[in-house]
């Protein structure tokens, strides 16, 4: 009797199931659904970039899938990103709650902060203060500058030898953004901003694996000591940091995190395919040595005389593809894309990678070629599927100290070094590492001084 009533109540519960993890009428279509896990068996967790593709392939550019019980919709291609986060970007809006880096970072700060009026006063407040403290001005550009001389002077020691600049661009893009928030900048063997960074590059690579994604479509396992518990660990840490103050701290780290991650991890990805084409390597400091002659520092206007290294700056951010599926975002009420009916809080998952590798966008899509953002006169051209920072309400808000970092430092390196390939270090690997971003594998590379 007691093990018949067990396996009663065993099949209301997974027919419960079932039913909360059926399609709405008229949703996004998707592959066939498991009760409990939903499609996660369907996707590889360590990254799942390959099965979005194939999903789209087979489904269109809008489709659904099931995060656990949690019903998702994947988009893909411009038409269907531009509906979406731009023509109808308050209705994309929301922030998904209830996951692990709302746990994780306890709901605090900007870039998790849920569509409304304390999200749009928080943006406001960020916007302000990056202002106040320099954003687009001169004073933003001697900050990257001083930053910048910290770089060549380590490049300096290793002229004539291999060196690894993972931890040097690292620090570099960490210290940009110290100087801003915190008015100081570290060392780069001081013990607190590795360990911070660190910190950073460990979530990075938590927040979007597999473990994260058990731990949202899975509840029950989120007090278990599994490795998840890694990435609380780490934001104690930073807690418990001499920055920290009252309730600024997330805040504080929402910008040191986006400030840091993305623009290490591209500048990283930028020499890498520097080191590959040398000769569009040559070609950069040709452009630079023409334009800047005697002028003993760049300036960020000096990038409208610079349309070869604009197109290369934006063609390694296309290809790099930093943060290739953004922060996920949510409906904040009933709406409709691409004539699919989407519900109020729906988890919005933006496949930034089939924008930015469109075809018919781009005259490469597929390869690494500056010629994508010129047109036949030789002039910069920035196509409308460049969203690297996504698109509308929630655009990254650190765009603009980005494009000036990237401009800065790479025509500032470029114009006084060489940077060589290693004979003895194979060829160079392009496959990234997955993770909130997609970061380069390490690699070395060789120092020169450039013979202009």
């Amino acid at each position: 009797m007691f093990l018949s009533v067990v396996l009663l109540w065993l099949c209301i519960f997974f027919i419960i199931l079932q039913l909360k993890s059926r399609r709405p009428k008229n949703f996004p279509p998707g592959p066939s659904i498991l009760p409990i896990l939903g499609n996660l068996l369907q996707l590889n967790l360590e990254n799942p970039l390959k099965d979005f593709e194939r999903l789209r392939k087979t489904y269109g550019n809008v489709y659904s899938l099931f995060l656990g019980p949690r019903p998702a919709v994947v988009i893909s291609g411009l038409k269907a990103m531009k509906e979406a986060m731009v023509l109808k970007g308050a209705d994309f809006a929301g922030r998904p709650q209830d996951m692990f880096v709302n746990d994780v970072l306890e709901n605090k700060g900007v870039i998790l902060a849920d569509y409304g009026p304390r999200w749009r006063e928080h943006r406001r407040f960020a916007l302000t203060t990056l202002r106040n403290f320099g954003l687009g001005k001169k004073s933003m550009e001697e900050k990257i500058h001083d930053e910048i001389q910290y770089i060549v002077k380590r490049l300096d020691k290793s002229i004539g030898k291999t060196m690894s600049p993972q931890v040097m661009f690292h620090n570099a893009a960490s210290n940009i953004i110290c100087q801003v928030l915190f008015g100081t900048r570290y060392e780069y063997d001081d013990k607190f901003i590795t360990e911070m960074i660190r910190c950073f590059t460990e979530n990075a690579k938590i927040a979007n694996g597999p473990w994260a994604m058990l731990y949202d479509s899975l509840p029950f396992i989120r007090h278990l000591p599994l490795p998840f518990r890694k990435a609380f660990d780490n934001c104690t840490k930073a807690e418990d940091s001499s920055f920290s103050e009252d309730k600024l701290i997330m805040y504080t780290l929402d910008l040191h995190f986006a400030g840091t991650d993305t623009t290490s991890n591209t500048l990283l990805t930028g020499f890498l395919y520097l080191l590959k084409y040398p000769h569009i390597q040559e070609r950069c400091q040709q452009e630079i040595d023409e334009v800047l002659g005697g002028k003993s520092q760049a300036s960020y206007d000096d990038r409208n005389n610079m349309p070869y290294m604009q197109a290369v700056i934006h063609e390694i951010q296309r290809m790099s593809n930093t943060v290739p599926l953004s922060v996920f975002h949510s409906t904040t009420k009933d709406t409709e894309l691409m004539g699919y009916s989407i519900p109020k809080g729906t988890i919005i998952i933006q496949n930034l990678t089939s924008v930015l590798n469109e075809e018919g966008h781009w005259k490469y899509p597929h390869e690494f070629n500056p010629e994508n953002f010129l047109n036949d006169q030789g002039e910069f051209v920035k196509s409308e599927a460049f969203m690297p920072f996504s698109a509308g309400p929630r655009m990254c808000l650190g765009e603009g100290l980005a494009r000036m970092e990237l401009f800065l430092i790479m025509v500032t390196l470029l114009r006084k070094f060489k940077f060589i390939w290693p004979e003895d270090a194979g060829e160079p690997d392009f496959t990234p590492l997955f993770g909130s971003t997609l970061t380069p594998k390490p690699y070395r590379m060789k120092v020169q001084l450039s013979s202009s």
